[in-house]
């Protein structure tokens, strides 16, 4: 079984496609202010005529944003950073009607099963993982030559050895090639390399330490008083971790801020504007995403991702989603806001990690 799904383009010669209008497209006449009757996108491909049947897609689109053309392309933009004299996509149909369409079954398997009822269409906690955890370390070993892997993890992957060291093989063997956090991940990451501790408790045995509490305090301290996160892994020779090896790997990391952050640390991005932008750099390359244990995080950044990437030779793969949680909250969440291809792994931060490292090793 082939690891990529087959794409196959909408008939631009059908009836109703060849038939289709140009689409309108209307100038911005404030910042920030979009124009009567904007079309939004979605995470589907979507294309626009442009008329005499050129139709073109959105190369990078996500959902809520808005079609802007520019210099022969469409670029997607966040309704916030449109600028006066941008010219918008308008219409709010989906089939080609205002010469927007909207293709959501390209990459549908042939020969799949389409009955109007039937059990257990969805991942719950009662369903069985070991087809899922196959296809994952098929896509990983691909896209780890052919892909850009992105994680999003919230800090319980740093709070057991196990799991800690599991994304750290992850992070050295490159299968991770941009990393997705908050202040806590960076923060109790950096607290088991410097007193082996999360929150207090050692990593392996759980045992609290006296006065642990005070030890991921103490490390965004010491840190704050390095200047830097990568200052500080050096000055106090902190060698394992998660953001230790993606200091030694230069891989880029994304600390996202949150109003109830202790610190934080350097680095971490308290403006929710900036912190999108930054994302946004690397949802725009993601062809696979793991979102483990931050529901928040999790959905924020599903909601910036596509649900394909446009190819160097002009085909489409599919960016493929998965959502790791001890609940179904997150994926029926991101599938409520329109992501659909999110496939949840509805277990722990833990086993999922040890599971991965020794699978792939």
């Amino acid at each position: 079984m082939s690891v990529l799904s087959a794409y196959t383009a909408p008939d631009f010669t059908s009836p109703a496609l060849a038939a289709a209008p140009a689409a309108r497209l209307e100038p911005v006449t404030a910042d920030r202010v979009l124009p009567k009757n904007f079309h939004a996108t979605s995470n589907h491909p979507e294309y626009v005529h442009l008329g005499n049947g050129r139709w073109l897609i959105a190369r990078e689109s996500r959902m809520d944003a808005v079609l802007v053309l520019r210099g022969g392309e469409l670029d997607v933009v966040e309704p916030r950073r449109v600028k006066q004299g941008d010219l918008v996509v308008t219409g709010r149909s989906e089939n080609g009607e205002e010469g927007i369409y909207v293709h959501t079954t390209g990459f549908a398997q042939p020969g799949a099963v389409n009955d109007k009822f039937a059990f257990r269409t969805r991942g719950t906690r009662e369903t069985p993982f070991s087809r899922s955890y196959d296809e994952l370390y098929n896509v990983l070993r691909h896209d780890r030559e052919h892909g850009y892997l992105v994680w999003v993890l919230g800090p319980a992957v740093a709070f057991d050895k196990d799991s800690r060291d599991a994304m750290q093989f992850m992070v050295e063997q490159g299968y991770c090639h941009a990393l997705m956090a908050g202040n806590a991940l960076a923060t109790h990451d950096l607290e088991a390399a410097r007193f082996r501790t999360g929150l207090g408790q050692d990593i392996y045995t759980q045992e609290l330490q006296p006065r642990g509490h005070y030890n991921h305090l103490d490390i965004i301290n010491e840190v704050l008083e390095y200047g830097s996160i990568s200052q500080a892994i050096h000055g106090l020779g902190l060698n394992d971790g998660i953001i230790a090896a993606c200091e030694r790997k230069s891989i880029p990391y994304v600390l996202a801020g949150s109003i109830r952050d202790d610190g934080p640390l350097p680095g971490v991005i308290a403006d929710t504007s900036q912190a999108q932008d930054a994302m946004r750099v690397h949802a725009r390359r993601a062809t696979t995403v793991i979102a483990l244990a931050t529901q928040l995080h999790t959905i924020a950044f599903g909601n910036m991702i596509p649900g394909y990437q446009v190819e160097a030779d002009g085909g489409l793969r599919p960016v493929f989603f998965y959502v790791v949680d001890m609940t179904e909250f997150s994926v029926d969440k991101l599938a409520n806001r329109g992501s659909m291809q999110a496939v949840p792994f509805l277990t722990n931060a833990q086993d999922f990690m040890v599971n991965l490292r020794r699978n792939l090793g």
